[in-house]
């Protein structure tokens, strides 16, 4: 079962569309993949002390929430998002994630957190395998559609991360992540670029 987001105006933070607009249909993935190959990320993921903090869940970012780095509404962008659920309750300001409008931010925001001796448990990013979005081309750019509904997120250490497309979201050229390593190798092929993994991005 496939499920339409609506695209967004990059410029002015508004819904938008029409003719310049492609949908590319992409299988729905089934929950919990590879929830196992996460742990094989020393020093990236889970408490040092081996903590008893549940695992996290994503939670949807389309009540209006806020990327921690650069303030914007992160449901009226394009790109994918993100949302990183650290040990011992932080961030402490909020009862959930750091959440993000863009991967770029996420990686950023994340390094100087471990630098500051944070610990991450879990980590969703938008997981393009498994919604209908959308491309679209404005003055020459091409923009892809943003989707933040919480079935949306998958793990993000499982994905296929293109890079390099020249394909944008909010915050300049965007890291498209895809669940199906056959639908990044489409993505390439479309828009060139080069697929990595998670530990490659960090």
């Amino acid at each position: 079962m496939t499920r339409r987001d609506r695209t967004h105006d990059c410029a002015h933070g508004h819904p938008g569309g029409g003719a310049g607009t492609d949908r590319y249909s992409r299988r729905r993935l089934l929950g919990g993949i590879g929830a196992v190959a996460a742990a094989g990320l020393a020093g990236c993921l889970g408490s040092a002390d081996g903590g008893d903090e549940s695992p996290a869940e994503p939670i949807a970012l389309d009540e209006g929430q806020t990327c921690d780095v650069c303030g914007m509404t992160i449901a009226d962008h394009y790109g994918p998002a993100g949302q990183l659920f650290y040990a011992d309750g932080k961030p402490g300001d909020r009862d959930g994630p750091a959440r993000f409008d863009s991967l770029s931010e996420l990686l950023a925001s994340h390094e100087e957190r471990v630098a500051r001796g944070w610990t991450l448990r879990d980590a969703f990013v938008t997981d393009y395998s498994r919604v209908e979005y959308a491309l679209r081309k404005r003055e020459g750019v091409i923009y892809i559609s943003s989707h933040v509904a919480a079935d949306a997120f998958a793990d993000a250490t499982t994905l296929h991360y293109v890079v390099d497309s020249g394909v944008e979201g909010a915050m300049g050229e965007a890291i498209v992540p895809f669940g199906d390593r056959d639908d990044a190798e489409a993505f390439v092929a479309a828009h060139d670029g080069e697929i990595r993994g998670w530990d490659d991005l960090l």
